[in-house]
């Protein structure tokens, strides 16, 4: 039993949210309360695995980083997401407010199962985009630096987060299809998709996924995304799926896991072993001091 759930941890957890996502349409439940149940479900379920099927015993035990993850997962959680929900469609109603009072949803007219693909098509392509330019670009690498601080993978990882690398991601990927009018029921069931994969993501699971590695973002592939190894974690930046990475040469399928998981060298002098507050107060010194 627990070696079919490693091998099809990924097709349960996608499969069952899109079929409780359905039912959920077609008897009336409340789509967002479905979503987040789901994905609260596949969560608990991923930490049970990780005391019964570890990749890398090495990674259960503390490494002074719980702290600062577990508070990085109630700001994200509890303040971060909360306002983002709430800012999001206030801005774009105001600046929707100049279009013509007819227009509606560009993709209104197609199927609801091709209205979700365009906008997952999105989701991921804006995520995938700003995730590279987090890497690329110094000033944006020191929001992300907070995530790759860590030395080791586990499910907490998930919302080890700087809140405006956060903010940045969801903008980019959410706004332009709120300004183009996608209904609620289109971006959850995008949700309904996605969730589920990202909370697997960074899993301390020996998982075997197979094909499916070259479909989603899974955590054999994800940790070579965390390699100290710039030449390894310059790779796999898809959210949920492995799509963009393919189309732009990015993809690496390997086995195993990198010698090392953390930031490349010494960190380009972020503080990584600091508190969460030091880390996220460290985006204000002077470029020059941060060599």
């Amino acid at each position: 039993m627990l070696k079919f759930l490693t091998r099809q941890l990924y097709g349960l957890a996608v499969g069952g949210s899109l079929l409780v996502f359905s039912a959920a349409m077609a008897w009336g439940w409340p789509l967002e309360a479905v979503v987040l149940g789901w994905s609260v479900l596949v969560l608990a379920g991923g930490v049970w695995l990780e005391r019964v099927a570890p990749f890398d015993q090495r990674w259960r035990r503390a490494q002074g980083d719980s702290a600062i993850d577990a508070t990085s997962a109630v700001v994200l959680i509890g303040l971060v997401d909360p306002l983002l929900q709430a800012a999001l469609p206030v801005l774009a109603v105001a600046t929707m407010a100049r279009r013509s009072p007819d227009a509606g949803w560009l993709l209104g007219t197609l199927p609801f199962a091709a209205q979700v693909l365009a906008a997952l098509l999105w989701v991921e392509l804006g995520k995938y985009a700003s995730h590279r330019a987090h890497h690329a670009w110094r000033s944006l690498w020191w929001l992300h630096a907070l995530h790759h601080g860590s030395e080791r993978l586990y499910w907490l990882n998930n919302f080890r987060f700087h809140p405006l690398n956060h903010a940045v991601n969801t903008t980019v990927s959410l706004l332009p299809l709120l300004l183009l009018g996608a209904p609620r029921e289109v971006l959850l069931a995008v949700a309904a998709l996605t969730q589920p994969v990202l909370m697997l993501q960074h899993l301390n699971v020996d998982t075997h996924s197979g094909w499916l590695n070259r479909v989603f973002s899974t955590n054999e592939q994800h940790r070579w995304h965390h390699s100290a190894e710039p030449q390894q974690a310059n790779s796999n930046f898809g959210s949920a799926l492995m799509l963009w990475d393919q189309v732009f040469s990015t993809f690496r399928h390997r086995a195993g896991a990198p010698v090392r998981i953390g930031l490349f060298g010494n960190g380009g002098g972020y503080p990584a072993r600091a508190s969460y507050r030091q880390q996220l107060l460290s985006m204000f010194a002077p470029a020059c001091c941060r060599a």
